[in-house]
Order: structure tokens, then C-alpha cells, then sequence
């Protein structure tokens, strides 16, 4: 008698049999992506910028808002007295100062709307045409954006200076009895201020509109070109239409530099002799002599709504072109 012993391999050993239920896997865990050690630097590279952000802009913004209805001399907190909307009142009725400071952001508006945006809209044309050196004529052109207004303003200190100045000296206003003192004179400090800050907004308008012509289709220069249209005709009917969304940046940019100018006249006369503007009379009246804190805060937020009237509407059209797309 025989017994036949059947030797499995481990191979077959392994295999379940036919019709048999596969065992089922234990599940390995969930592996982390992220260490203790990385949650942690995120944290801090997040929270901080973000804890900084609101410390800075958000809180102060709102401490403003609250001390413009109050009386504060900036020593200790027990001397903060609410007084509702009398800032207001003293600041549109009694400050000689105000609507003059006004008028002044206005004509700074007007003047930067009307002469370096054109300019700088001209030379983004003249360079988007690929002419040899526009390079080094890009980087000249832009080179006073990224200068400081207050070295600007240090620079042009030096051409307008009575004695020795570039311009007296060419115009042979530089010798006793010819002086023309360009920031003390009143009647022309502010003009002489506004060719400074044009010089640098030029540059600032030029990289604008460079780089809404470069988003330009190619092939709508084609098809006006066949068409026989002229340079200037395809610039006014088929180019400067479709640089609307830049206009409309060029605008929004141009109203806030004109409401936020302070350094440049800070630098020249200090907002003195026909230079007012509402940047200056906020920091003279908080960090000035007076250490009218709230009085202070209330031309801040005079000139925060100036602002949201501006800047609000470009959000909501902004916002709504990106739901339509």
C-alpha cells in the first residue's frame, strides 16, 4: 500500500483556493504629509505677515476712525474725551487750511491726469515699436520710479535751488536782483513740486501702458494694416480700445498717488506758503506741536471715504468681470 504525499510549494501555499473569500488588507494608517516641524514654520510664515497686517493697518485704521469723534493730546488714555462730530465741524468751517488742501489734491489730480500719463503712454508706444536701445531707454525712463519721492525730492532741491540751480543757471535768474525762488514763492512752489512728481509718474504711466500693449493680439495690427489704415488711425480705432482695463488701472493709480502725495512736499517746504495738502495737515496735527490726535484722525478719515469713493467702484467692476468670465 502506497500513500501518495503531496509536497506544496510556499507559492501554493499562498494562493487561496478557487471560490474562497480574499482576506481583506489591514489599513496602513494615514501617512502625514506635513511634519510637527513644518506646521509649525508654516504657521509662523503665515500668522506673522498676517498678525503684522492687521496690527498695523487694520487696527490703526480703526483707532483712527474712533479717535476722529474725540480729543486727545497723546498722553495717557484717561485724556481721551469724546466730542461726536466736532472735528468735523471746526475742520469744515474753521480751518483756513482745508479747502485749500483740497483744491490742492485736486489740481495735483488734474495736472497728473493731463501731462505724464499722455507722456508715458507716448513713450510705451515708442517702445513697444522694438527700436534699437529701448532697453536702456526703458530702464532711464523708469529709473525715478524707483527712486524714493524724498531723494526726488532732495534731487530737485538742487535744480531749483536760487543760487546755483540748473534752472536759474540757464535761464540767467541766478544773479543778485534776478532770483527766482522756485519753493519760496508761493505763486509757484506748487507748479515747481508738480514738475517733480510728473517726472516721476511719467515713468510709472509708461510701464503701465508698456505692459497692456504687449496683451495687444498681434493680428489686430495685421488686419488694420490691410485694411490701409495709417498708424495713428490704428492706434485711435483698433490699439487704444483694448487698452481699457489699463486706463482704468492708470486712473485708479493716479487718483491715489494724487490723494497720497506728502513726500515731496514734506521734503521741499513742509506743506508751507501755498503747498497745503491733506496728508500734511494730518501729520502736522498728530505728530506737529498741537498733538491734536483726534483732530488729527478726523482729516484721516476724510481723506480714507475720498478714497473708497475711488476705489470701491473699481472692485465691484473688477469683481463683476471676473464672474462673468
Amino acid at each position: 500500500m502506497t500513500t501518495d504525499i503531496t509536497k506544496e510549494t510556499p507559492e501554493a501555499a499562498d494562493v487561496p483556493p478557487s471560490g474562497a473569500a480574499q482576506p481583506k488588507k489591514v489599513p496602513q494608517g494615514h501617512r502625514r504629509l506635513l511634519t510637527r516641524r513644518d506646521r509649525l514654520t508654516l504657521g509662523l510664515m503665515a500668522g506673522l505677515p498676517t498678525f503684522l497686517h492687521i496690527a498695523l493697518v487694520w487696527v490703526t485704521a480703526f483707532a483712527s476712525i474712533a479717535l476722529a469723534f474725540t480729543t486727545w493730546d497723546g498722553i495717557g488714555f484717561d485724556s481721551i474725551t469724546w466730542v461726536g462730530l466736532d472735528n468735523f465741524r471746526e475742520l469744515f468751517t474753521n480751518n483756513p487750511q482745508f479747502w485749500p488742501a483740497v483744491q490742492h489734491n485736486v489740481i495735483w489730480f488734474v495736472v497728473l491726469i493731463l501731462i505724464p500719463t499722455p507722456l508715458g503712454l507716448f513713450l510705451a508706444v515708442q517702445l513697444d515699436k522694438k527700436i534699437r536701445f529701448s532697453r536702456v531707454y526703458q530702464t532711464a525712463f523708469f529709473l525715478p520710479v524707483v527712486l524714493s519721492m524724498a531723494v526726488i525730492g532732495f534731487v530737485w532741491q538742487l535744480v531749483y535751488n536760487p543760487d546755483t540751480g540748473l534752472i536759474n543757471s540757464v535761464i540767467g535768474a541766478n544773479e543778485p536782483g534776478k532770483y527766482i525762488d522756485w519753493i519760496g514763492d508761493p505763486d509757484l512752489n506748487l507748479w515747481a513740486i508738480l514738475i517733480a512728481a510728473s517726472w516721476r509718474h511719467a515713468g510709472y504711466m509708461m510701464i503701465l501702458y508698456l505692459a497692456g500693449l504687449k496683451g495687444v493680439d498681434p493680428a489686430l495690427r495685421e488686419a488694420s494694416a490691410l485694411d490701409g489704415a495709417g498708424e495713428w488711425q490704428t492706434f485711435k480705432n483698433v490699439i487704444f480700445p483694448t487698452l481699457r482695463p489699463t486706463n482704468t488701472i492708470v486712473l485708479v493709480v493716479t487718483i491715489i498717488e494724487a490723494l497720497r502725495a506728502f513726500d515731496l512736499v514734506f521734503v521741499f517746504n513742509k506743506g508751507a506758503e501755498g503747498t497745503e495738502l491733506l496728508s500734511i495737515l494730518v501729520t502736522n496735527n498728530i505728530i506737529g506741536e498741537s498733538s491734536r490726535i483726534g483732530y488729527g484722525s478726523a482729516i484721516a478719515v476724510v481723506l480714507l471715504l475720498i478714497s473708497l469713493v475711488v476705489i470701491i467702484p473699481y472692485l465691484v467692476a473688477t469683481f463683476r468681470k471676473e464672474r462673468r468670465a
